[in-house]
């Protein structure tokens, strides 16, 4: 079971210096998923705040949950928080997640929801 959390670990970190490369300042919308939920945040690391979040255990998730339908939900919700501080560009952070499925759909949200990236 390590060697699963290290080669994510691993992951993670790969993506993350290729998104250091390329941000130009721009915060980051990093994701996290457990096996019943899923979590966003929008992430300014030059200040190292956090600007938004929403994940799928507030309230009015409950009948969705971290399901694809919960994710782009979350990702909807996620992107209305961010508008209301005045972020529309930011770099998505899968976090060493495959491209595929809640984080997918987490994704497409936060774009329907007005986020650039």
């Amino acid at each position: 079971m390590s060697s699963i959390k290290n080669h994510l670990q691993r992951r993670t970190q790969r993506n993350r210096s290729k998104l250091a490369k390329a941000a130009n300042h721009r915060p980051r919308l990093s994701v996290h998923r457990s096996s019943k939920h899923i979590y966003a945040q929008i992430i300014d690391d030059v200040q190292g705040v956090t600007l938004a979040a929403a994940s799928s255990v507030e309230d009015g998730f409950a009948a969705k949950g971290g399901n694809v339908d919960g994710a782009s939900a979350v990702g909807k919700l996620v992107a209305q928080r961010a508008a209301e501080k005045g972020v529309k560009d930011v770099v998505f952070d899968r976090g060493g997640y495959i491209y595929h499925g809640r984080v997918k759909a987490l994704a497409e949200g936060a774009r329907e929801g007005g986020l650039n990236f």
